[in-house]
């Protein structure tokens, strides 16, 4: 077993989403979490201590369900999406913990604009919020967390990309948990702005078309800004089982875990039941380990 030498107890934390007819909460117990990496089939130790499988360094979720779950608890789509927003903040907590390298949350795709004009500018408000929130700010200098956004920003309010501007360049230098938030983003505009971006240099002599490879193509997507840019475990929340024009690139090799939970009904043990799946994974790459 490998240790990365990072053990830390943290106190429960109780989430309140409050309706002007029920209240609701949100309890995420924080185990003592011991970051690892082992091949071992134990998921706990006698201590409760989390062991993240080998090889698992970047994690993506499709956050799906907040509009069901809110449909379920009689609430309107706007506290859906404050409780899914809420919950985004549980699983960094969680997985800057568990010592995991990245962290990509699908936040706001392209095709998300064709909802309603009233939902669409709360998400913006909702985004807004949260980047800008104090506290948000403090908890994730204390964890050394880093923060990159992808996605097309050109189109947002210039107060959203300033907001994204200053809270990247704040926590640039920070070396613990990358987390990537994907706003409005389109998995084949990604792969179209490389494209583009390659025939412009080519146009202006700084390349040839016998440079082009794998690794040049990856250096020109909008994930070039993390050290492990290629999931290795992507989780869908809310039982859908579609790709949802994400990442389409990097996740060319990714294991998928796909959960019927909604999103804001996820917990700590469900996060880490999706961990624990990538554990008896083989990835084989196109290759095999067996000669019949």
């Amino acid at each position: 077993m490998l240790s990365l030498g990072f053990s830390v107890p943290l106190p429960s934390i109780n989430i309140k989403l409050i309706s002007n007819r029920k209240q609701y909460n949100f309890d995420t117990k924080l185990r003592k979490v011991v970051a690892t990496t082992t091949s071992s089939n134990n998921i706990n130790n006698a201590a409760g201590e989390v062991a993240l499988p080998e090889g698992l360094k970047h994690v993506a979720v499709i956050m799906d369900g907040h509009r069901r779950w809110a449909k379920q608890k009689g609430l309107t789509i706007k506290q859906g999406h404050r409780a899914g927003g809420e919950k985004i903040q549980v699983l960094a907590r969680l997985c800057s913990q568990w010592g995991l390298k990245v962290l990509t949350v699908y936040a706001f795709s392209t095709e998300n604009w064709i909802r309603l004009k009233e939902e669409v500018d709360f998400l913006m408000k909702l985004f807004l919020e949260l980047i800008g929130s104090q506290e948000n700010l403090d908890e994730w200098a204390r964890d050394g967390r880093r923060v990159s956004f992808i996605g097309d920003k050109s189109i947002l309010s210039k107060s959203l990309q300033d907001a994204l501007t200053v809270m990247e360049e704040k926590k640039k230098s920070n070396s613990g948990l990358h987390v990537m938030i994907a706003i409005n983003y389109s998995g084949r505009h990604d792969i179209l702005q490389a494209t583009k971006s390659i025939a412009r240099k080519i146009n202006n002599g700084l390349l040839k078309v016998e440079d082009i490879d794998q690794n040049l193509f990856e250096q020109e997507l909008e994930t070039r800004c993390a050290e492990f840019p290629e999931p290795d475990l992507l989780i869908r929340t809310s039982g859908e089982q579609r790709l949802s024009n994400f990442m389409l690139w990097q996740l060319a090799y990714t294991e998928f875990y796909f959960v019927n939970k909604l999103f804001p009904d996820m917990e700590e043990a469900d996060f880490i039941k999706a961990l624990m799946s990538f554990q008896p994974r083989q990835r084989r790459y196109g290759g095999s380990n067996e000669l019949q």
